[in-house]
């Protein structure tokens, strides 16, 4: 379940909480974030699981999932489709407390999620499903908060799917020697030497659509300065990746829980303050 790893959660939770606020256009009932928050966590859990399930014949031909419970047979593949089935029903007492049409866009994002594990047998884009699968909070959270997915909501899933696709391609970069070696597919081997380049485009999108985004919404400085921010993570994470060393990839993987903070906050900031600074007078010359 990585329970003792939160980068995952983190990843998974910040965007869905901005959308929450952004759909709100300020802070939206805290019933609402609870729910979101507890359902980050479980279907988090659950895609780990299932995603140990599907790999577990390779898994232990991988220096860096070698340990993992599945294959190393700690557990057999029987009880982790038992705790996957618990995790699923345990998110779907969730729904109880979300309307109809969230409610029914949860029951795609659970396919979605459950396929993501099989796909990098068929296909060098896995990424893509895992953006999706990981950015359908952000498309639930207005449904949750509105009773509909404004055109604002769909901007920014793809503006999430844009950044997911780019921070999993420095996750399989790290792995990409193995993952050849037993027929594991991902962008990291689709892009190949054009990888570092191919990031930048992702990134460059995700900012480009964020921006997109603002204007679309009327947002000011308050979230201007939190893409600042996010475009100098982003320049941070490709100098970590300039020799393609896997210590230095996850790095720059896992610096993008900063990103997703950031991206957060600077809904907060500019959906609870935006309104009045906007307001105040200009400055004498």
């Amino acid at each position: 379940m990585r329970i003792d790893r939160p980068v995952g959660v983190l990843l998974l939770l910040w965007p869905t909480l901005a959308a929450l606020w952004m759909a709100a256009d300020g802070t939206p009932p805290l019933g609402l974030v609870a729910v979101f928050t507890l359902g980050a966590f479980l279907m988090r859990a659950a895609g780990c699981v299932i995603n140990d399930f599907a790999d577990r014949n390779v898994d232990g031909a991988v220096q860096r999932t070698a340990a993992r419970p599945l294959a190393t047979g700690t557990v057999s593949p029987r009880a982790a489709l038992v705790l996957f089935a618990t995790l699923s029903v345990l998110a779907a007492t969730l729904l109880l407390f979300l309307n109809e049409l969230a409610r029914w866009l949860a029951v795609a994002g659970i396919v979605i999620a459950a396929t993501y594990p099989f796909t990098k047998r068929w296909t060098h884009m896995p990424q893509v499903v895992l953006g999706a699968a990981f950015s359908w909070g952000i498309v639930m959270a207005f449904a949750a908060v509105t009773g509909e997915v404004a055109s604002s909501g769909w901007l920014m899933f793809v503006a999430s799917v844009l950044w997911i696709v780019a921070y999993d391609t420095l996750y399989a970069m790290v792995d990409r020697e193995d993952d050849i070696r037993v027929g594991i597919k991902s962008t990291a081997i689709l892009f190949g030497n054009t990888d570092r380049f191919m990031i930048g485009v992702l990134q460059a999108s995700t900012l480009i659509t964020l921006l997109l985004l603002a204007d679309k919404l009327s947002y000011g400085i308050l979230f201007d300065g939190s893409l600042v921010a996010i475009t100098l993570l982003f320049a941070y994470q490709q100098r970590l990746i300039v020799k393609r060393e896997p210590e230095g990839c996850f790095r720059a993987f896992a610096n993008n829980v900063w990103v997703g903070f950031v991206l957060f906050v600077g809904v907060v900031l500019q959906t609870t303050f935006g309104a009045s600074i906007e307001s105040l007078p200009p400055a004498l010359p």
